[in-house]
């Protein structure tokens, strides 16, 4: 686990400006920063198609074919470098806007290359603006070809080779460095009874997955252990919570709530509404204060729910308010629940910035 907290610095392939850059431009200031910038999105670098195969609506494609010639047009900022890529369907034409004479000398003629990219029809042609290009004798002795994870990337960083494709490529110089070395967070009985893989493989093919079932699983890990601890923070919370701030308890359902629920109610209650309500209940029955949010689409009947909460604590000796964020909202509170108690003996009043102070 020390190896995480070393500076990024010191990994290979970094040195000081690019440091500089990556704890700016990301806040990536070590390696286990690095080791959790998880790509954005992933694309299918498995498949390689002809150019005969390119329609209008490909995301992205990958091709393999012969560069036959260049084409350098314009000059000063238009200038732009047009490379023909030919395979043994036809013809596509591959273009740069940025550093078009250090392309230009590290491209050769006749050589095969696989070229990865997003196509775009320009005057009944397909072109593809600034890809990324393998020799194919490269290509051919890589182990793992597959899912391509895809970063988040800067101008500046992109200027200093830390592109997308840069920054995977640094990802790819941390992970041996951490083998055996990435502790489990969770137990082996979770990890068992979920069939979760472990820390370990799961960032590793989070960043380098094999195929997408690997992709898929790590992806379920990381999700679950994020939200695991989320819960088990907000446990520790609750359990403070209960501890530190004593409530009032409301130890009766009383006149008012049995009333309104078995005589005036505008609807039949749902099963999730009498669910909330129960467990409402539970809380305002212990002697700890309730700290509750209630979820629920617009017309779910919130409204309603709150009200019966408020029941119970009129019923118990209290007064109970709803406050709202804006004046309107707060008079549209008062017209509903004036309605709903518009039969009970109960008393509704409505406060606002506006109001007298003798109010």
């Amino acid at each position: 686990m020390e190896l995480l907290s070393n500076p990024i610095d010191f990994l290979s392939g970094v040195g000081p400006a690019r440091a500089d850059l990556l704890k700016k431009e990301l806040r990536i200031f070590t390696y286990r920063d690095l080791l959790t910038y998880y790509p954005f999105r992933y694309v299918d670098k498995s498949k390689i198609f002809k150019i005969s195969q390119i329609v209008d609506d490909l995301p992205f494609v990958q091709i393999k074919g012969k560069i036959i010639k260049f084409e350098d047009i314009g000059r000063g900022r238009v200038k732009r470098l047009i490379a023909h890529l030919e395979d043994d369907t036809g013809i596509i034409k591959l273009v740069w806007f940025k550093g078009t004479s250090w392309i230009k000398s590290s491209l050769k003629i006749n050589t095969e290359y696989l070229v990865f990219g997003k196509p775009s029809a320009f005057k009944n042609t397909f072109n593809i603006v600034h890809p990324e290009t393998d020799l194919w004798q490269d290509y051919n002795k890589k182990a793992h070809v597959g899912l391509q994870g895809v970063y988040h990337s800067s101008e500046k960083l992109s200027a200093k080779g830390l592109n997308s494709r840069g920054i995977l490529k640094l990802i790819k110089n941390l992970l041996p460095l951490l083998k055996n070395d990435i502790e489990e967070t969770l137990s082996e009985k979770i990890i068992k009874e979920l069939n979760l893989p472990s820390k370990e493989e799961s960032l590793v093919n989070i960043h380098i997955p094999k195929n997408n079932n690997d992709f898929i699983r790590a992806q379920k890990r990381l999700k679950f252990e994020e939200f695991f601890f989320l819960q088990l923070h907000l446990l520790k919370l609750k359990l403070i919570r209960t501890k530190k701030l004593k409530g009032y308890p409301f130890p009766i359902i009383g006149d008012n709530f049995n009333e309104f629920y078995n005589n005036h109610i505008p609807f039949e209650l749902t099963g999730a509404q009498k669910r909330v309500l129960k467990e409402i209940r539970k809380d305002v029955y212990g002697s700890a204060q309730m700290n509750r949010l209630l979820q629920g689409d617009v017309g779910s009947g919130k409204t309603l729910v709150a009200f019966l909460s408020m029941l119970m604590a009129v019923d118990n000796g209290f007064q109970a308010c709803i406050m709202a964020p804006t004046e309107i909202l707060a008079q549209q509170h008062m017209v509903t629940i004036s309605d709903l108690t518009e039969k009970m003996n109960i008393e509704v009043g409505i406060l606002t910035g506006s109001s007298k102070t003798k109010e």
